[in-house]
């Protein structure tokens, strides 16, 4: 009984771990797991933090724009934190909002590059032949195009095939599926390389002696066994991914005004620069830039704690 009530938990197990070591020695990761996590936490509970819902009509007084930031305006007396845009929003309550739409369009958009790119790279690496072929091909011909401009083709694709009423409200699902596509190839070739040199392993013959199907191998068997790497790409996949969202925004080919990204609330402040209004541009784009360096730090600590010759 003694012996038993004192084994470690499995909690303690964990934080004693060599992953939970390295995690613990690296102030770099620490800071951009916490700088991530109160972004996310931030986006995630916005509507409980914000002062203003900016996506109300009926919140914004025109008479409140371009407030600058922690000065009362000279009009209603309102003061906001970070001042106001043209519309008379809060640009803390956009950017809350904003870092909402933006986080699950990245979010979204690596799940669906990672299930699709993981599903051609198994094809590709256990079948073999002429899909191995087909698939790795048109693989290599789109890396020869930059990945925004695959995403600026597919969303101008999209938007020209949707009627004019629904754009807006298609939006970020075109933007998820464009950035998605732009992005499975490397999904696609890290699982096929590991996936040719486990279906040569014993695990795999054996499944497949005792009769297993192909497509329970691949997903009880193989996938199992290549998911590490897979997770190390998808970290700084989402760091990109949310770069992209932004930057497709600014350029007007992502989200709408209405449900502004932080991308969008770039754009916006850019048009008011050079006119003294700095505060709509410089805390959007401080806050873009605070989650996209903290998610890749994140990513590239993952990879090399992750990294087998490195230990």
């Amino acid at each position: 009984m003694s012996d038993i009530s004192n084994e470690p938990s499995r909690l303690s197990k964990m934080w004693e771990s060599d992953f939970a070591y390295k995690f613990r020695s690296s102030p770099v990761a620490i800071v951009s797991a916490a700088v991530t996590l109160l972004l996310v936490l931030a986006a995630i509970f916005a509507p409980l933090i914000a002062p203003y819902d900016p996506f109300n009509p009926a919140s914004l007084n025109l008479m409140n724009g371009f407030t600058p930031p922690a000065t009362p305006n000279q009009f209603t007396g309102d003061q906001f934190m970070l001042g106001t845009d043209d519309q008379g929003r809060d640009v803390y309550s956009t950017i809350l909002y904003g870092m909402r739409i933006s986080l699950f369009v990245g979010f979204a958009a690596v799940a669906f590059a990672m299930i699709l790119g993981i599903t051609l790279g198994l094809i590709a690496g256990y079948v073999g032949g002429w899909t191995e072929t087909i698939i790795m091909r048109v693989a290599d011909v789109q890396l020869t195009f930059p990945s925004i401009l695959v995403a600026m083709l597919i969303t101008g694709v999209a938007k020209g095939f949707t009627p004019v009423e629904y754009r807006d409200q298609m939006a970020i699902i075109v933007l998820i599926v464009a950035i998605g596509l732009s992005d499975w190839v490397q999904f696609a070739r890290v699982v096929r390389g590991s996936t040719l040199v486990e279906k040569n392993k014993e695990y795999v013959q054996a499944a497949k002696l005792i009769g297993r199907s192909p497509y329970t191998i691949m997903l009880r068997h193989i996938l199992p066994n290549v998911l590490s790497p897979v997770l190390v790409i998808a970290t700084i996949s989402l760091a990109l991914a949310i770069i992209a969202e932004a930057t497709l925004s600014f350029l007007g080919a992502g989200a709408p005004p209405t449900q502004p990204s932080l991308g969008t609330l770039i754009r916006i402040g850019q048009g008011y620069l050079y006119s003294g209004e700095w505060w709509i541009l410089f805390f959007p784009a401080i806050t873009l830039l605070a989650l996209a360096l903290a998610v890749n730090l994140l990513g590239d600590w993952l990879r090399d704690a992750l990294n087998p010759k490195l230990r």
